[in-house]
């Protein structure tokens, strides 16, 4: 009798242990996925980007994709040349396996973040403890910097650079000059070059077109760079002579405005009508572009033609001096089978010379 109290009391004493020792298994567990769920919330990716700089960005910084918050900065910690900082991104968010970090500056005085791009649209995936190296990683310029930088320029500049012989304030007095008394003509010369720009916008597609086939000409002319050189060394004479000249090139500049309004006047009543010929200009420059053989050929002979046609002309006599090769246009040149010397017209049987008649 009191044995089979004494098991039952065992077996009650296991049973307990066992459900004590099953209800601490299942508190541990439940406190680590607890502080799983702290530390890595909905699976987040960590990853660790390299920077030159990371000036205002500290630990709990946004990180953004496409400026949405997707995280934030863990660590920052610097590295002799670099800063290395630590990210965490919403497990949900897909990177790509190239993505960039750009430390974005939204104002002067708003908090920083670290920017992820370009976003996800495809193509392998950034893995978990991936790092983005130096190479891939950006940083704002400093105001600091952007002053140095200026400071640089004008000292380059300045009486102790550019300046020691007063080269760059010649150039300034001479601008000045060129410009004085012109600035309102200037000034409505560039708002009718705006207007006509606009008219131009509609046809903007022909523009293009047109602009292609001038290239394809441009390289047929640039293989007969020896020609080009003789007409770049003419135009270099024709830049003296404006340039004695330049007190007309002033007087006329300062009437260019009234001319621009006068064309601007005139594209705008001819809109239809300058449409249509930009249209057909886009043919012509095509049809220049297919007929590029053609035009190399000339530029080849029309220099030695127009000599040769020179080298005609006798001034004693006032008069073109030549010979013609008549026998050019005779089917064989008169020779072997008695032809005429040139094909004159027929007016009756035709006999060879000597023969019957």
């Amino acid at each position: 009798m009191h044995t089979v109290q004494l098991d039952d009391m065992g077996r009650s004493q296991r049973r307990g242990a066992l459900l004590r020792w099953g209800a601490l298994g299942l508190i541990v567990a439940t406190a680590v996925a607890a502080v799983w769920v702290i530390v890595n919330p909905g699976g987040a990716r960590h990853v660790t980007a390299y920077f030159s700089a990371a000036v205002g960005i500290y630990p709990d910084s946004d990180v953004r994709v496409v400026g949405v918050p997707v995280g934030s900065v863990d660590s920052v910690e610097p590295q002799g040349e670099t800063v290395k900082v630590e990210l965490t991104v919403e497990g949900d968010v897909e990177l790509p396996a190239e993505v960039k970090a750009l430390v974005v500056t939204p104002s002067l005085v708003a908090d920083r973040y670290v920017q992820l791009s370009p976003p996800y649209q495809g193509g392998p995936r950034l893995a978990e403890g991936a790092d983005i190296p130096r190479e891939r990683t950006v940083t704002p310029v400093e105001i600091d910097e952007l002053f140095s930088s200026l400071n640089d320029l004008t000292v380059a500049l300045g009486p102790e650079g550019a300046n020691s012989d007063g080269a760059v304030s010649d150039v300034l007095e001479q601008g000045a000059k060129t410009l004085d008394g012109n600035g309102k003509a200037w000034g409505e010369s560039i708002r009718q070059l705006g207007e006509f720009a606009r008219t131009l916008d509609s046809s903007k597609g022909d523009m293009f077109q047109t602009v292609d086939q001038v290239s394809k000409f441009t390289r047929m002319v640039a293989t007969n760079d020896k020609q080009v050189d003789e007409a770049i060394k003419q135009v270099s004479s024709i830049s003296k002579v404006l340039a004695e000249d330049r007190g007309d090139l002033a007087a006329a500049l300062s009437e260019l405005g009234d001319a621009l309004d006068t064309v601007q006047r005139f594209i705008r009543d001819n809109r239809g009508l300058v449409k249509s010929n930009v249209d057909k200009l886009a043919g012509v420059a095509e049809i220049l572009a297919g007929q590029k053989d053609s035009l190399a050929e000339a530029l080849d002979t029309a220099p030695n033609a127009l000599t040769n046609l020179l080298e005609t002309y006798n001034p004693a006599s006032r008069t073109i001096d030549g010979r013609a090769n008549l026998l050019e246009y005779s089917a064989d040149g008169g020779g072997g089978s008695g032809g005429p010397a040139l094909p004159l017209p027929q007016t009756g049987q035709f006999r060879p010379a000597g023969g019957d008649r």
